[in-house]
């Protein structure tokens, strides 16, 4: 449980962040609060030469309403989600699932952007930004692009940042008093979810069904064709491939993803 040696240095601005990864490639990983790299490193699962801290760059740490939509900072951390009077008045789905997230010292130290760039498939915080029909600002040697979380995630701790690239910001719509829910079955409060669903505007994410964090494409179709959310939460389950594990089979988060998706959908009909 103890890392292997490595070098420590401090960036002063995303671009010094991007000039330390383009000089030591490979070797290099960034730090953001530390909840997923630090437990990695310590077994062993990951040994990089350099960490490249980010983790004190104001610039990257912010919530504001721009248009139709509210901009985070990657930076932000999910107890500053968590307290935000706009994102509850704006993005209240994201509001409540950040606060969902382990425990408030976890809280406390972890970022949005951290969360997604790990790319864990079982996680709250890349659910509710899926479900939200979000997207991610990527920040490289050759600008910035934006990348939608439907094209963001793309296989096991696996995301579209290049290696000489950065997460900067993410942009979810502004949903207001738009219906939503969540839902998530754990171990224990703090544990990472066995399974979990966000429902919102007729979207649906699931966590831990799959390689990624996934969509509920054959309930989101039946939503559409005017089914009940009874019918429509009975095909949460098709085309995903759940792992089994001490936790729980295959079959049985597939039944978690079916009535977990029936409370969600059930909540976002209510709430206003």
């Amino acid at each position: 449980m103890i890392p292997a040696p490595f070098d420590y240095v401090r960036a002063g601005s995303p671009e010094e962040a991007l000039s330390l990864l383009a000089e030591h490639g490979d070797e290099a990983k960034l730090l953001a609060g530390g909840h997923s790299l630090l437990p990695l490193m310590k077994l062993r699962m990951a040994v990089p030469g350099v960490l490249v801290d980010i983790g004190r760059l104001p610039e990257l740490r912010y919530v504001r309403v721009e248009g139709d939509e509210v901009a985070i900072g990657a930076l932000t951390r999910d107890r500053e989600l968590e307290h935000s009077s706009l994102l509850h008045a704006e993005v209240p789905l994201l509001a409540h699932v950040a606060g969902q997230v382990g425990d408030p010292q976890v809280r406390a130290r972890g970022t949005i952007g951290g969360s997604l760039a790990h790319g864990d498939s079982a996680s709250d915080l890349p659910t509710a930004v899926l479900a939200l029909g979000g997207s991610m600002v990527i920040q490289g040697p050759s600008g910035t692009r934006t990348v939608a979380a439907t094209d963001f995630f793309r296989g096991y701790f696996e995301t579209a940042i290049g290696d000489d690239e950065l997460l900067v910001e993410v942009r979810v719509p502004r949903t207001g008093r738009v219906g939503w829910g969540y839902e998530k079955f754990t171990r224990r409060a703090n544990d990472w979810p066995i399974i979990a669903v966000a429902a919102v505007d007729g979207r649906v994410a699931m966590a831990n069904m799959g390689a990624t964090v996934l969509r509920a494409s054959a309930t989101e179709r039946a939503l559409a064709e005017g089914a009940s959310l009874a019918d429509a939460a009975a095909l949460a389950h098709e085309r995903t491939s759940p792992s089994a594990d001490m936790h729980a089979d295959q079959e049985y988060r597939r039944h978690l993803a079916r009535e977990l998706t029936r409370r969600a959908l059930e909540s976002a009909s209510t709430v206003s």
